[in-house]
Protein backbone atom coordinates (compact mmCIF):
# COMPACT_ATOMS: atom_id res chain seq x y z
CA UNK A 1 0.00 0.00 0.00
CA UNK A 2 1.47 3.06 -0.82
CA UNK A 3 0.43 4.37 2.98
CA UNK A 4 3.49 2.11 3.63
CA UNK A 5 5.85 3.35 1.08
CA UNK A 6 9.36 4.84 2.27
CA UNK A 7 11.03 7.33 0.32
CA UNK A 8 14.44 5.90 -0.66
CA UNK A 9 17.10 8.88 -0.29
CA UNK A 10 14.52 11.50 0.81
CA UNK A 11 16.67 14.85 0.50
CA UNK A 12 18.16 13.74 -2.56
CA UNK A 13 15.41 12.88 -3.58
CA UNK A 14 13.57 16.49 -2.95
CA UNK A 15 16.47 18.07 -4.11
CA UNK A 16 16.33 16.32 -8.09
CA UNK A 17 12.38 16.83 -8.07
CA UNK A 18 12.82 20.97 -7.03
CA UNK A 19 15.40 20.33 -9.88
CA UNK A 20 13.51 18.97 -12.07
CA UNK A 21 10.53 21.30 -11.49
CA UNK A 22 12.28 24.42 -11.93
CA UNK A 23 14.29 23.11 -15.52
CA UNK A 24 10.53 21.48 -16.90
CA UNK A 25 8.12 24.44 -16.03
CA UNK A 26 10.48 27.34 -14.91
CA UNK A 27 9.99 29.58 -17.56
CA UNK A 28 6.72 29.48 -17.74
CA UNK A 29 4.33 32.54 -16.99
CA UNK A 30 2.91 30.27 -14.51
CA UNK A 31 5.62 29.04 -12.61
CA UNK A 32 5.43 31.75 -9.26
CA UNK A 33 2.11 30.29 -8.51
CA UNK A 34 2.92 26.69 -9.47
CA UNK A 35 6.35 27.06 -7.19
CA UNK A 36 4.66 28.25 -4.52
CA UNK A 37 1.65 25.96 -4.58
CA UNK A 38 4.39 23.18 -4.90
CA UNK A 39 6.54 24.13 -1.59
CA UNK A 40 4.26 21.87 0.73
CA UNK A 41 4.76 18.95 -1.49
CA UNK A 42 8.48 19.40 -1.50
CA UNK A 43 8.49 20.13 1.89
CA UNK A 44 6.46 16.79 2.53
CA UNK A 45 9.34 14.71 1.36
CA UNK A 46 10.86 15.69 5.07
CA UNK A 47 8.24 12.95 6.51
CA UNK A 48 10.13 10.29 4.19
CA UNK A 49 6.69 8.42 3.32
CA UNK A 50 5.38 8.41 -0.45
CA UNK A 51 1.86 8.83 1.14
CA UNK A 52 2.74 12.35 2.34
CA UNK A 53 3.92 13.62 -0.76
CA UNK A 54 1.25 11.88 -2.98
CA UNK A 55 -1.43 13.80 -0.67
CA UNK A 56 -0.03 16.83 -0.39
CA UNK A 57 0.89 17.26 -4.26
CA UNK A 58 -2.77 15.93 -5.25
CA UNK A 59 -3.92 18.74 -3.16
CA UNK A 60 -1.87 21.43 -3.95
CA UNK A 61 -2.91 20.63 -7.63
CA UNK A 62 -6.26 20.43 -7.12
CA UNK A 63 -6.51 23.49 -5.18
CA UNK A 64 -4.87 25.25 -7.71
CA UNK A 65 -7.67 24.52 -10.32
CA UNK A 66 -10.24 25.47 -7.30
CA UNK A 67 -11.74 22.21 -6.72
CA UNK A 68 -13.75 21.85 -3.95
CA UNK A 69 -15.06 18.55 -3.59
CA UNK A 70 -14.24 16.12 -0.37
CA UNK A 71 -11.23 13.95 -0.34
CA UNK A 72 -10.94 10.37 0.62
CA UNK A 73 -8.46 7.87 1.80
CA UNK A 74 -8.57 4.85 0.42
CA UNK A 75 -6.95 3.19 3.46
CA UNK A 76 -9.98 4.28 5.92
CA UNK A 77 -12.87 2.70 3.36
CA UNK A 78 -13.51 -1.33 3.35
CA UNK A 79 -12.71 -2.93 0.51
CA UNK A 80 -11.45 -5.92 -1.05
CA UNK A 81 -8.17 -7.46 -2.47
CA UNK A 82 -7.50 -7.51 -6.04
CA UNK A 83 -7.24 -4.51 -8.34
CA UNK A 84 -11.03 -4.09 -9.90
CA UNK A 85 -12.12 -5.20 -7.24
CA UNK A 86 -10.69 -3.02 -4.88
CA UNK A 87 -11.49 -0.07 -7.03
CA UNK A 88 -15.17 -1.00 -7.84
CA UNK A 89 -15.77 -1.61 -4.09
CA UNK A 90 -14.22 2.04 -3.29
CA UNK A 91 -16.30 3.21 -6.54
CA UNK A 92 -19.45 1.92 -5.14
CA UNK A 93 -19.05 3.01 -1.73
CA UNK A 94 -18.76 6.96 -3.09
CA UNK A 95 -21.58 6.43 -4.62
CA UNK A 96 -19.95 6.79 -8.27
CA UNK A 97 -22.36 5.42 -11.12
CA UNK A 98 -19.45 5.54 -13.31
CA UNK A 99 -15.32 4.89 -13.24
CA UNK A 100 -13.59 7.03 -15.63
CA UNK A 101 -10.30 4.75 -16.59
CA UNK A 102 -7.20 5.98 -17.82
CA UNK A 103 -5.90 3.95 -21.25
CA UNK A 104 -3.49 2.18 -18.82
CA UNK A 105 -5.96 0.94 -16.54
CA UNK A 106 -8.22 -0.41 -19.37
CA UNK A 107 -5.73 -2.51 -20.10
CA UNK A 108 -5.86 -4.66 -16.57
CA UNK A 109 -9.48 -3.72 -14.98
CA UNK A 110 -11.68 -6.31 -15.35
CA UNK A 111 -15.21 -4.78 -15.80
CA UNK A 112 -16.98 -7.75 -13.82
CA UNK A 113 -16.78 -6.27 -10.40
CA UNK A 114 -17.96 -2.90 -11.52
CA UNK A 115 -20.81 -4.64 -13.50
CA UNK A 116 -22.00 -6.20 -10.22
CA UNK A 117 -22.36 -3.12 -8.74
CA UNK A 118 -23.60 -1.70 -11.13
CA UNK A 119 -21.31 0.98 -12.07
CA UNK A 120 -20.00 1.82 -15.68
CA UNK A 121 -16.34 1.56 -16.87
CA UNK A 122 -15.93 4.64 -19.07
CA UNK A 123 -12.86 5.47 -20.71
CA UNK A 124 -11.41 8.40 -20.72
CA UNK A 125 -10.58 10.11 -23.69
CA UNK A 126 -8.45 13.15 -23.73
CA UNK A 127 -9.58 16.33 -26.18
CA UNK A 128 -6.83 15.57 -29.55
CA UNK A 129 -6.22 19.46 -30.35
CA UNK A 130 -4.23 21.76 -28.81
CA UNK A 131 -2.10 21.28 -26.12
CA UNK A 132 -3.80 17.94 -25.50
CA UNK A 133 -2.37 16.98 -28.60
CA UNK A 134 0.12 14.77 -27.21
CA UNK A 135 -2.64 14.03 -23.75
CA UNK A 136 -0.86 10.46 -23.28
CA UNK A 137 1.96 12.25 -22.33
CA UNK A 138 0.88 15.60 -21.02
CA UNK A 139 1.16 15.91 -16.87
CA UNK A 140 -0.73 17.91 -14.97
CA UNK A 141 2.14 19.95 -14.61
CA UNK A 142 2.72 20.71 -17.93
CA UNK A 143 -1.03 21.89 -18.52
CA UNK A 144 -1.02 23.85 -15.35
CA UNK A 145 2.53 25.40 -16.92
CA UNK A 146 1.20 26.26 -20.39
CA UNK A 147 -2.46 27.15 -19.62
CA UNK A 148 -2.34 28.31 -16.02
CA UNK A 149 -4.77 27.54 -13.60
CA UNK A 150 -7.72 29.27 -14.03
CA UNK A 151 -7.85 28.23 -18.02
CA UNK A 152 -7.39 24.58 -16.62
CA UNK A 153 -9.60 24.61 -14.14
CA UNK A 154 -12.28 25.81 -17.00
CA UNK A 155 -11.11 22.93 -19.58
CA UNK A 156 -11.21 20.41 -16.85
CA UNK A 157 -15.20 21.46 -15.81
CA UNK A 158 -16.24 21.45 -19.25
CA UNK A 159 -14.30 17.54 -19.80
CA UNK A 160 -16.22 16.70 -16.38
CA UNK A 161 -19.40 18.14 -17.63
CA UNK A 162 -19.00 16.24 -21.16
CA UNK A 163 -18.39 12.67 -19.72
CA UNK A 164 -21.83 13.33 -17.22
Amino acid sequence: MIRDTLIDGSDRACRRTAGMLRQYYGSSPHWPALSRALAPALDAFGTGRTAAVAETSTRALIGLLGWQGKILTSSDLSSRPGRSQRLADLSAITGARSYLCGAGGMTYLDPTPFAAEDIAVTPFRPPTTDIWASGRTLSSLGALAALGPQELATIMQRLASDHA
